[in-house]
Parts: C-alpha cells; structure tokens; sequence
C-alpha cells in the first residue's frame, strides 16, 4: 500500500491562499505537513484504517493565520502578571482600578500594566493627576503604558526610584514638566520612561519560568484566533530564550519569527545592538527562527517623534517648520543593514513617518544596487508619500500593515489632533497592492486591543471600525477586496518574514497549518466577517485550540 494519510480534511469549503489552486474538497496531512489537496475523490485514496477523518460540513477552513507584527510576550505578560487596561477607560476608571489592583499587592509593591489612551496624556501632564495616581497606589510605584507602548505614565515612588526629579532629567526622550512649578508629572514620552523600567527590573523583573508562562499565554490567546505563525516585532534575551524553551519540550503551537532589537527606545530590557544579535542562534529551534532584527527609525506622530517629508502643523513648542526626526543618518541605517545582510537577517523597520519611510527605501535602493537581497519590511507604513508606493514593489521591501490602529478610534483621532487633515490619508493598501508591493498583515498586539486576524480582514475591506465603536471609514478608495486581505494576512505574511515555503497557504509540502471557522467569512458581507466564531485551530496537523 502507499502513502496512508494521518488526517484528511473535507468540507464544502476549503480555502488554500494558493493561486495554483484556490479551492479544494479536501487535503490529506501526514506527519505534521500537507501530504495532498485536491478533490474528494482523490485525497480519500491515501485513507488508511487508523487515517483521521474531519469532515467541517459546512464550516469553512482557511490556512492558519499569519500575523507578521505582534508583542505577543508583552501581551501574554499583561495578561498573567499585570493590571490590564482597556485604552477605552476615563482617568477615574483607571484609578479606581489602581486602587482595587493596589489593595491586593504588598506595601512596596510595582503596580505594571496598560493601557492609558494617547488621548489622555495631554490632561495627564500635571502634578494633580500624578498626585492622584499616588493615592490611588497607596504609595506604591506605578508604571502605566500608553496604548502605543511607546510612552509611560507613572507615580511619584516610580519618578523616585528611577531617580529623576526637577534636576535630573532622563537625556533622551521628553519628560513632561508641570507649567507651574516644573516638576516632571510622572508623563514619559519614548525613552525618557527607560530608566523607570529599569528601576522596576531592578526590582526583580520576571522570572525565566514566568517568561515562558508569558510566552505561552500569548501563544495560547494567538491560537484561539486561529492565528499558527507570527513575528514577535522586538525581544530580548528572555523572549529568546522562553520561545526557545517552550519549542524544545513541544509546547510551542506555532511558527515563529523573532526580530532581535537594534536600538531601544521603549522597552529598556539589555542586551540590544550586537551583543544580542550575537546570541540569536543560541535560540534557534525547529519553529523558532531568530530572523530578524527590528530597528525604530523614529517614533510615533502624537508625541511629534515621527519623521515626515513635510512639516507638523505649526504649534508652540515646535513652530512651523518641524518634521521630526530619524533616529539613523543613511549611513548609519546602511551600516546596520549591511551588518545584518552579513549574518543571513533581515531587517523590520519602524517607520511611522513618511520622511522615515522615504529614508529605508533610500537605503534599500543602495543595497540592491550592491548586490544586498537582505528582506526589508517598513513596519506600519501608515503615512507613504505617492512618490514612494511603486519603491517598494522595484526595491524588493514588504508594507507590514497594521490596520488594527487605524481603524476610526482612539489612535486615528490621536493622529489627527497633532496631523490635521493628512491624517485622512493613511494606510494606502489598494495602492500598494496595485503597485505590486507584498503586503502584510499585522496586529501590532497588545497596541491593538485584540491580535482577532478577522478585525483585520474586515478593516481592510470595510475601511471602517469592525466593532462598531466609532463612527465613519477612514480614506475608503484605499479599500482591498477581501480575498486579497485573506492573502494580507495568510501567503503574504508568512513570505514577508521569510516562512512562505513552510506555511501560509494549504500546499503539499507546507506545514498543516489550518483554522476551521463556523462559516464562509469573506464571502458574505463584509460587516460580518468580525462575527465569524473561530471553532478550532490548528498546528502542524494537531488541533491545538477548540472553542
């Protein structure tokens, strides 16, 4: 007898993301990869007696979902040890929870958590807020992200114990000044919250078992979306070294692609640059790949750090000639990706500006001209300017796209108090794919609420909030259709972070990766796709979440 198949999966709809072969009957797995795939006919002749049947009926299967930006250890670390925060709370709501959260904790106790909405921080920024975030803590330190995970607002014990008072300032980053007296108001913007960070990680930090619980949770709440492959946008050594642990006992449900931090001016965790480059193949394991360094060539529009071609609408503390900046010259960026070209890596770029934007292709168009193919992604790539769409698709860089924090909401209306109209026009995915450029689909979790691939999708289709949380659609002639969005965040994903020949499609020879939802979801209307229950998922063949 021949080959005998461990799995055969029917269905009245099977969904590959493959071009060869868009719709099939049913697929056959053996040993964790898809052995076959065609008609019902067909696959059932590689049936054995001990073969697996799972017949969906009128369920859908999809290709596992790839997502190529989240932080899922930060999320499952929120999620098991720290106060979460819906970015939809009023400051009494966040306090009040400060107060119940400090009411379990020890007198010296951090408070840790998030997130505090960007909308918020400007009435933040005065000793009266701070002041009641110290008595809602009962005197212990607090340390609340804001919902870009790029700022900081904290108590007067966190200002303390990372030492910055009136006369010591963090170097880097801005530190927010009370107008009256000039005291800072415990809002750190960038790098200015470093050292509280580090104060807190002084402290004790995680343990590498609690690393790996939080590794694991944010794995395990990735597979109840039907997500099998991600890339971790910035880790350190422990991340490291949780994915490679849970990968050697078998306990990692998914591929991952880990992006080694170059420059940090969020999370404060060491080693960064080289010395963590370094080490990255100490944890390689069969489904995690350290392949990937992430660089943070500017920072985010509301705190004015993102880099733009044309100025910010003028305001006092900036005037009206500011754009912001790169945290790299050319060549500085073109050293490092030169470097990393060496090592075998590719490189994910932060750009949240298009002057920043503008900035990698340059840099890319020097490095194909010297013979260097090392993948690029420009991640978010929100703001492109026109003139830089086709640059991608002739210079070989991918759009990593998170329509999770653009959909109308708490960040687009953060974006547009400091941008005004430009804000309008962002994420331009129907010209990107009409260019030819390879787009790919992140959630940039925990920033965004919920890492849900089908929030995503319909987003991208619907230009308008899944949830119904507010009002509008955002730039609507950038619309994609929603098989190309199924591709967004499926084959394209996986082949932006270098998995395109191991999974994100359902391909003999890939790696049975597959989600099973409870119908058909872009087939019907659009406004529907967010309410498509997820019943299972599945990884390398095995059903690793069941709802």
């Amino acid at each position: 007898m021949g080959t005998v198949a461990d799995l055969i999966v029917t269905g009245s709809v099977i969904r590959t993301a493959d071009h060869e072969n868009p719709f099939v009957e049913a697929f056959a797995v053996r040993d964790g990869r898809v052995l076959a795939v065609g008609s019902l006919a067909d696959v059932s002749r590689l049936r054995g007696p001990e073969t697996r049947m799972l017949d969906v009926g009128e369920a859908a299967v999809y290709p596992g979902f790839v997502d190529v930006h989240n932080h899922h250890a930060l999320a499952g670390r929120t999620d098991l040890f720290e106060l979460s925060l819906p970015p939809s709370l009023t400051l009494d709501e966040i306090l009040e929870r400060v107060r119940d959260s400090a009411a379990t904790l020890p007198a010296d106790a951090w408070i840790v958590g998030g997130a505090v909405p960007t909308t918020l921080l400007p009435s933040l920024a005065n000793t009266r807020s701070r002041r009641r975030l110290d008595d809602a803590s009962g005197g212990r330190p607090v340390m609340l992200m804001e919902d870009s995970r790029h700022n900081r607002w904290v108590n007067s014990r966190a200002l303390e114990l990372a030492g910055i008072t009136t006369t010591s300032i963090p170097p880097s980053g801005v530190t927010m000044l009370d107008p009256d007296d000039g005291t800072p108001t415990g809002v750190l913007l960038e790098a200015a919250g470093i050292p509280v960070q580090e104060a807190h990680d002084a402290g004790g930090g995680l343990s590498p078992q609690q690393h790996a619980d939080a590794s694991r949770r944010g794995v395990e709440l990735l597979n109840s979306f039907g997500i099998t492959t991600f890339q971790d946008a910035g880790v350190s050594v422990d991340i490291l070294d949780a994915l490679a642990t849970l990968d050697r006992a078998g306990e990692l449900h998914a591929w991952v692609v880990s992006s080694l931090l170059v420059n940090d001016d969020i999370f404060g965790v060491s080693p960064i640059g080289t010395p963590l480059i370094e080490r990255g193949e100490e944890f390689r394991t069969a489904h995690h790949r350290p392949d990937f360094v992430k660089i943070f060539l500017d920072g985010v529009p509301p705190a004015h750090t993102a880099a733009f071609l044309d100025p910010y609408p003028a305001d006092a503390a900036h005037g009206a000639h500011f754009h912001g900046e790169t945290t790299m010259t050319f060549d500085e960026l073109h050293g490092w990706l030169r470097a990393v070209a060496d090592r075998g890596l590719g490189a994910k770029v932060h750009c949240a500006g298009d002057g920043s934007a503008r900035l990698v292709l340059d840099v890319a168009e020097r490095l194909r001209g010297e013979g260097v193919m090392t993948p690029i992604q420009i991640a978010h790539g929100q703001f492109l300017s026109d003139a830089d769409i086709p640059r991608l698709q002739a210079l070989d860089v991918s759009a990593d796209i998170s329509p999770f924090i653009w959909f109308p909401g708490v960040i687009p209306q953060a974006l547009a108090d400091v941008l005004g109209e430009r804000a309008e026009h962002s994420q331009p995915n129907r010209a990107l794919i009409d260019s030819g450029a390879l787009v790919a689909g992140g959630s940039d979790w925990p920033v965004s609420e919920s890492p849900n691939t089908l929030e995503g999708l319909q987003g991208l289709v619907t230009r308008a909030d899944p949830l119904g949380r507010a009002p509008g659609v955002l730039w609507p002639e950038q619309a994609i259709s929603a098989e190309e969005a199924l591709e967004v965040f499926t084959i394209n994903a996986a082949t932006a972070m270098g998995l395109g020949a191991e999974t994100g499609s359902l391909t003999p020879g890939k790696s049975a990766d597959f989600v099973v939802l409870a119908r058909d979801a872009i087939a019907g209307p659009p406004e529907e796709i967010v309410r498509t229950p997820v019943i299972s998922t599945w990884f390398a063949g095995r059903e690793v979440y069941s709802a």
